[in-house]
């Protein structure tokens, strides 16, 4: 059985970066574990065509490891995942790839985990899964029945050619805005199929020029400020989803005048404009979404889904559309946060029991009555006006300075309830608790994945912890192995 310092579940952006962090602070020895076959995370599984990221590359990236040469202001997917991969790389991170946690047990004060690949001891448990790792597939009526192909985004198909198919998408959310151009090119016809109009605003997206790449890599204080300009611009849309809802109104205004000048049919421009205000859901950018509906091969239907049958869908109104491909863009399971691998505390209780009713914890990562767990990107964390990077920097510096203690920490349950209800009490003047649904809330309408605020007020609050919010014992006899 293996002994470490730290084991860290999941090797996407938030395991490699803590990684880093932990060594370069000589913390270890260290065990990513990784139950796929690559790192990556999101940027490893979401390899649909138009995958990209809608954070501007220089902030959507660690700050201790800068990338000068960034091709676009927007990265695709294979570019964002080359620069995880570079990343590990230089700072010698080598996860355990094909390696799943299945249980993890706070006994004898170590955590205990069963993994495929044996048992493992450690000191502190980190959880880097995220939120949108699990695919949501709806349960339509007799999808079970249907002889074509049937895929979700995350999970693309890419040896099924769509050239000359009759597909089916469902969903409209941020990724099938991405991939619905490129099928709509290829495909012999196309059905959208669209719960939710979202809104959508203009994608600023460029190409970076070689004489910007020379500039950024020989004067680095130049790509600091370039960073610092896009990160104030971004975090200025706080104002609007927490504090002044007013401001949205003129994004909307925005957002409505170029719908009105992009989409001339009156019928389709009514279909695609949004029922809700504009952040309640995600909202998403695109510069080629509009004019691909516009295709003459593509339909928008409203019309909810009645049942599928073995080849094609039918929706309420009768209307029955033949297909022989269906892809889901149904986003993810984002509130089920560690399911389904099985975290039990101290008292022999288990995580997801304890987040029954929906997750929560101190400042997203800490969870009374599990010693020595930290969970990243964890509840409400989840951002929806900036790099949700910047928000994994300020949780690996609170990480390591509760590592630095040498002692196991528990938070106590007074301040977690105290913290989780100022949360909760600062979402409900925000502008996701405006009345529409959507991923970031529980079946009650609870929001256990936003944080309502600022994300330098986040840095502040995680700069360094408070001894007295936590029950602090002694850490058990530790062994010291090689570095793993």
């Amino acid at each position: 059985m293996d002994d470490v310092r730290v084991a860290i579940i999941g090797a996407g952006f938030g395991g490699i970066g803590l990684a880093v962090r932990l060594k370069q602070a000589g913390i270890g020895p260290v065990a990513v574990l990784e139950k796929a076959a690559d790192l990556g995370g999101t940027w490893r599984d979401n390899t649909y065509p138009g995958a990209a990221c809608d954070v501007p590359s220089h902030l959507y990236s660690f700050s201790f490891h800068r990338r000068p040469d960034w091709p676009r202001r927007f990265s695709g997917q294979h570019e964002i995942l080359a620069y995880l991969r570079g990343c590990a790389a230089a700072h010698g991170i080598e996860p355990r790839l094909n390696t799943e946690v299945t249980q993890a047990r706070w006994t004898g004060g170590r955590w205990l985990l069963s993994t495929s690949a044996g048992e493992l001891r450690a000191d502190v448990l980190v959880s880097a899964c995220g939120q949108l790792s699990r695919p949501a597939i709806p349960d339509l009526p007799g999808l079970d029945t249907f002889e074509g192909k049937v895929f979700h985004s995350a999970r693309w198909d890419h040896g099924h050619d769509l050239t000359g198919r009759r597909v089916a998408v469902v969903g409209t959310g941020a990724s099938a805005i991405q991939f619905v151009p490129e099928v709509a090119r290829r495909a012999a016809r196309l059905d959208v199929y669209q719960r939710s109009a979202p809104w959508i605003i203009k994608k600023a997206d460029r190409a970076y020029g070689p004489l910007e790449h020379r500039l950024f890599a020989s004067l680095p204080f130049l790509q600091d400020l370039h960073r610092g300009l896009i990160y104030t611009l971004l975090e200025s849309r706080a104002l609007g989803f927490v504090s002044w809802r007013w401001l949205l109104g003129l994004t909307e205004r925005a957002a409505l005048r170029r719908l009105r000048r992009d989409v001339p049919d009156p019928d389709l421009r009514r279909a695609l404009t949004p029922d809700h205000p504009l952040g309640c859901k995600r909202v998403l950018i695109s510069d080629d979404y509009l004019p691909s509906l516009q295709r003459p091969n593509v339909t928008v239907v409203t019309d909810p889904i009645k049942e599928v049958r073995q080849n094609g869908v039918v929706t309420g109104d009768g209307t029955f559309r033949e297909t022989d491909t269906l892809i889901f863009g149904t986003g993810f399971q984002a509130n089920d946060f560690l399911t389904p691998l099985r975290v039990t505390g101290r008292d022999g209780t288990a995580l997801n029991d304890v987040w029954r009713d929906g997750a929560e914890a101190h400042l997203g990562m800490t969870v009374h009555g599990f010693p020595n767990l930290y969970l990243l990107y964890g509840p409400n964390t989840n951002l929806g006006h900036n790099s949700i990077i910047y928000m994994l920097e300020s949780q690996f510096a609170y990480v390591l300075a509760c590592l630095r203690t040498g002692k196991t920490l528990e938070v106590r349950r007074d301040v977690q309830d105290a913290s989780v209800a100022e949360v909760q009490r600062r979402l409900r003047t925000s502008v996701w608790s405006s009345g529409c649904s959507s991923w970031y809330l529980t079946p009650d309408g609870r929001n256990v994945n936003n944080w309502p605020g600022f994300t330098f007020a986040y840095r502040r609050a995680t700069r360094r912890p408070d001894p007295a919010h936590f029950h602090i014992t002694a850490a058990a006899p530790t062994i010291r192995p090689r570095s793993a």
